[in-house]
């Protein structure tokens, strides 16, 4: 990997960051207007339907259907559409920035279950940072100083939900490429999402059509972008400048849902950050020998 392609690896994350901060803004605007399985079921026809024309193109849709990881592919896609579901739902009861700050958990839960779903060793010093990130939870969280809030729990159940969909597909990996990972993620989230969200089906206003059409569109952006930057760099190159979208979604939360920046949220987000950014250089450090 030349530092020419590392920069422009970390370009294209920091470009994904954006998207997905945008995405999200989308998101937290139509989930308060109307039911959360239908704005996703919306994203993941959209995503089902380039798949099917891709590969139905090229004629591989056999190839796509016959892997023999189909289980495991189930399993992923309803993680990923519930994890999203849950998200959605919580960007319009707590807001984006408390929403997004208890989301960033997601690489502790990585590097906490890596040893039992993928055999991966994880040292003392990983566990210590795991535990350190988990105590700037309970400083966002505040148990015993504010009211327990269902709605605080649930990104950070969506951060579990998360690391089990990335801890799967890299498990998938190992047989099936990115493609049949993707494929499978389009059509298992719209068949599944299509249960949820038919029966709660709602009219969406003229200007929300649009709304909803660009959602779709930065959804699949976001994820071609994020590929890329996996294509251009190593991961752990690229996946320190993933935080970044804290800022972005700080800014659009200040600046258009009226949202505030309350001071525990800033100091357990930034001890959680901290943390998983240490669990990824010891990863890093661990794979080099």
């Amino acid at each position: 990997m030349t530092e020419q392609n590392t920069k422009r690896g970390i370009g294209m994350m920091v470009l994904t960051t954006l998207i997905f901060a945008l995405q999200d803004g989308l998101t937290r605007h139509l989930t308060m207007h109307y039911p959360v399985q239908m704005v996703v079921m919306f994203r993941f026809w959209f995503i089902a339907a380039l798949v099917l024309v891709r590969h139905g193109r090229k004629g591989d849709l056999p190839r796509m259907f016959g892997t023999r990881q189909k289980p495991l592919h189930i399993v992923r896609g309803v993680l990923l559409v519930t994890q999203i579901s849950m998200t959605g739902l919580a960007f319009a009861k707590l807001g984006l920035i408390e929403s997004h700050a208890l989301l960033t958990a997601y690489p502790l839960w990585v590097a906490a279950l890596s040893g039992p779903i993928l055999n991966e060793r994880v040292g003392w010093r990983r566990w210590l940072a795991i535990g350190v990130g988990f105590a700037g939870i309970l400083v966002m969280l505040r148990p015993g100083v504010s009211v327990f809030s269902f709605w605080s729990v649930m990104p950070l159940a969506a951060s579990v939900m998360f690391a089990l969909y990335g801890l799967l597909t890299r498990k998938a990996a190992r047989q099936d490429g990115a493609e049949v990972s993707f494929f499978w993620t389009g059509i298992v989230g719209a068949a599944a999402m299509s249960v949820m969200g038919l029966p709660v089906w709602q009219n969406f206003a003229a200007l929300d059509w649009g709304f909803m059409a660009l959602l779709c569109v930065l959804s699949a952006a976001g994820h071609w972008c994020m590929i890329r930057a996996y294509d251009l760099a190593e991961a752990a190159d690229v996946q320190p400048f993933a935080y970044l979208q804290l800022v972005w979604i700080a800014l659009l939360g200040l600046m258009f849902y009226g949202e505030t920046l309350r001071p525990a949220v800033i100091l357990g987000s930034s001890i959680v950050v901290a943390a998983g950014l240490f669990t990824l250089w010891r990863q890093r450090v661990t794979a080099r020998g």
